[in-house]
């Protein structure tokens, strides 16, 4: 099974770029690396929610109600609908809680973007994420456990793409410690994680 992550990033094709890029105010070559970094930083995230039991038995039940799968069946029509940022800014929420300005200024400092303009990328991509990690549970019958076991080993993959000399995805997405999302992701995201993680794009 391609990861999560290759089967998110490989949906969004040209046209889906072109509509992130018009929707949020990129250009082209912002849009090809901010896309797979904001993907990247909230498969982290979601894996770092999910190693406990309860995180893990509340994102199965987000994904058994409202995530089947099917907003990639139509990326086209679904990204930047109205309905679908509003889902977005809800799993944010959920996801980031207190730390998502820290994540949208850290990310948008490290590609260049603004914490508005990257705001709006993590709501339109959030919900087509959790579309294929409810895809990923339906073909797959996840189970809690299995759930984060998977999403351990998406948060794996990522790290070990990183450039020696820099820290774990999981300091990048926790590095004050505190069990949250980063208070200093800008430090650590600048420049090599990113193009590393995009096989030097």
């Amino acid at each position: 099974m391609n990861s999560i992550f290759e089967m998110v990033t490989s949906q969004l094709g040209s046209g889906q770029l072109g509509q992130i890029q018009s929707q949020v105010g990129l250009d082209e070559g912002t849009a090809r690396k901010a896309v797979p970094a904001a993907v990247g930083t909230l498969l982290g995230a979601l894996a770092k929610n999910s190693q406990n039991s309860s995180g893990a038995e509340a994102l199965l039940g987000a994904l058994s109600r409202d995530h089947d799968g099917s907003i990639l069946d139509n990326l086209s029509g679904a990204l930047g609908s109205p309905q679908e940022v509003s889902a977005g800014e809800g799993i944010l929420k959920h996801v980031l809680g207190g730390k998502r300005a820290a994540v949208e200024n850290g990310l948008g400092q490290s590609l260049g973007v603004n914490q508005q303009q990257m705001g709006q990328l993590l709501a339109m991509l959030a919900p087509v994420i959790m579309g294929a990690l409810g895809k990923a549970r339906r073909e797959q019958g996840f189970d809690a456990g299995s759930l984060a076991k998977t999403l351990g080993h998406e948060r794996s993959s990522l790290e070990h793409k990183m450039p020696s000399g820099m820290g774990g995805l999981g300091s990048l997405l926790d590095a004050d410690g505190d069990g949250s999302i980063v208070d200093d992701l800008a430090k650590k995201a600048a420049g090599g994680f990113f193009k590393k993680l995009l096989g030097g794009r």
